[in-house]
């Protein structure tokens, strides 16, 4: 049902979190994976914690801001393979300043890495999934592109984008089978979350209605069934995985 055998997957942000995770499990569902990372350092990192799990990954960490830099990896991974099957838009950073404190270079970062990364990534890997006349094309989008924050416009306001840009592209790759679709995770327990206190968990918690936060897998599972023949009819979907939570 899920096997991803001869499947080239490329995922970015794909060095810790939800991006490891799907990394980690796309490659026990026998994918083919290459995780893009932010700094050389955290790619090998990676490499080498699902390396000794058994799971042989390739990484490469160009700027995502730089379309020349990303073109030529992809050129590179096509070289390679021959092909990429699936594309997930992992990478991103989030917000939580109030508006007085946010600075213009601050809210311009958050919309070069959320928004402008993808449009790079998708740009570069569309027109070889046109040629292959299949592919899926995988976004992360947030809870907070429903219902917003109380703080922290930037983070929002990107992954409102990310939403506009999965359901605009569904509609204009459709016909070439290549399939667009986003994951909007709630609250998950990352490496920021984990380290909150009781205190702070706690009300977090009583938000969600089937009680505990989201594990990483979790959102890892969710685009696990996207990318699969499962989900063969969905396309354009902002998939919410937050537990029932409201803010």
């Amino acid at each position: 049902m899920f096997d991803f055998e001869n499947k080239i997957v490329v995922i970015t942000g794909g060095t810790r979190g939800i991006g490891l995770e799907t990394v980690r499990i796309f490659s026990e569902h026998n994918a083919k994976v290459i995780l893009f990372g932010s700094r050389e350092e955290t790619v090998f990192k990676a490499i080498d914690e699902l390396s000794k799990e058994g799971k042989q990954v390739e990484g490469y960490y160009p700027n995502l801001n730089n379309y020349d830099e990303i073109e030529k990896t992809i050129k590179e991974i096509i070289s390679n393979y021959g092909k990429i099957d699936i594309l997930i838009n992992n990478a991103g950073i989030s917000a939580n300043k109030k508006i007085e404190d946010t600075t213009s270079e601050d809210f311009v970062n958050i919309m070069n890495l959320n928004v402008n990364a993808i449009f790079n990534m998708v740009k570069a890997v569309v027109p070889y999934m046109k040629e292959q006349k299949e592919g899926v094309i995988l976004n992360t989008s947030s809870m907070v592109s429903i219902y917003g924050q109380p703080s922290g416009v930037g983070y929002p306001a990107s992954k409102f984008a990310v939403n506009g840009i999965t359901k605009s592209l569904a509609r204009e790759l459709a016909p070439f089978n290549i399939r667009v679709n986003a994951v909007a995770p709630g609250v998950i327990k990352t490496d920021m979350v984990a380290s909150l206190k009781e205190d702070m968990i706690k009300p977090l918690i009583n938000t969600i209605p089937l009680g505990r936060i989201g594990m990483p897998r979790d959102i890892a599972n969710a685009f696990l069934f996207l990318a699969s023949d499962m989900a063969s009819y969905i396309t354009g979907v902002i998939l919410q995985v937050d537990g029932a939570a409201r803010n």
